[in-house]
C-alpha cells in the first residue's frame, strides 16, 4: 500500500481499489491510503459479506463493486438453467450442477414469477435488487452479447420499493441455496482467507 500510495502522489494513478478483501486488509489499507471502491461477489444467492464488510464499507466511505450479480450466470435466464455447455466455465459451479442445480431450479422459478409480476426479465430484478442496496454500489455484470447488455442496461428502469425488495430477497432464502458459491480452489483466495500479515517493524 505505501508503494501504491507513492504511485497516487506522483499522480501515476489516480485511485486505489481492492479485491476479495478481508475486512482486517481493508482497514489496515485504508489507514495508509484512502480505498475507493472494493470488489467482492455480491448477488441474490452471495451475500456473506453484509454481514461485516458492507457496513465497514460504508463506515470508510468506499464504494462496493459487486462481481456475478447474477449468480455466475444463473439469474442471466433460463438458458443457463437449463443447458450449460460441458466445455463452460459454469459447468464446473458447485451450484449449477447436479442435485445443487436441481434444487436452486426452485430459486430461479420464484424470480422469474416475480419478474414478470415487475413486467422485467428475472436478470434485471436480480440486478435491480443489488443497484438498490445502496448509492455506493457500481455492480459489473459481464456478457459477450450486445443484447444482454442493453438488458442489464435496462435494469436501471426497474423501480423497486422497500416491500419488493423484502419479496425478493425472501424469495431467494440463502439457506436454501443448494453449493458453495465456486470451487473450492477459488474459495480458498476469496476475502475470506485473505488477511494479510502484518508489515515488518
Amino acid at each position: 500500500m505505501g508503494e501504491l500510495k507513492k504511485l497516487v502522489e506522483e499522480g501515476k494513478v489516480k485511485h486505489i481499489g481492492l479485491s476479495e478483501a478481508s475486512p482486517d486488509t481493508i482497514r489496515r489499507a485504508h489507514s495508509v491510503h484512502p480505498i475507493t471502491a472494493v470488489q467482492l461477489e455480491w448477488s441474490l444467492w452471495t451475500r456473506e459479506i453484509e454481514q461485516d464488510i458492507v457496513p465497514l464499507c460504508r463506515e470508510l466511505g468506499i464504494a462496493i463493486v459487486p462481481y456475478s450479480p447474477l449468480g455466475r450466470g444463473f439469474f442471466g435466464g433460463k438458458g443457463v438453467t437449463e443447458s450449460i455447455p460441458a466445455n463452460s466455465f459454469l459447468a464446473y459451479q458447485p451450484r449449477i450442477r447436479g442435485e445443487n442445480l436441481d434444487k436452486n431450479k426452485i430459486l430461479y422459478s420464484k424470480l422469474e414469477k416475480l419478474a414478470k409480476k415487475h413486467g422485467c426479465k428475472p436478470s434485471q430484478l436480480a440486478l435491480a435488487w443489488i443497484l438498490n442496496q445502496g448509492d455506493d454500489i457500481v455492480p459489473i455484470p459481464g456478457t459477450t452479447k450486445t443484447t444482454n447488455l442493453d438488458i442489464n442496461i435496462s435494469s436501471l428502469e426497474v423501480k423497486l420499493k422497500e416491500d419488493d425488495l423484502k419479496e425478493i430477497t425472501d424469495a431467494v432464502p440463502i439457506s436454501e441455496v443448494a453449493g458453495d458459491r465456486t470451487t473450492a480452489a477459488f474459495v480458498k483466495c476469496s476475502w475470506k482467507f485473505a488477511d494479510t500479515p502484518p508489515k515488518r517493524s
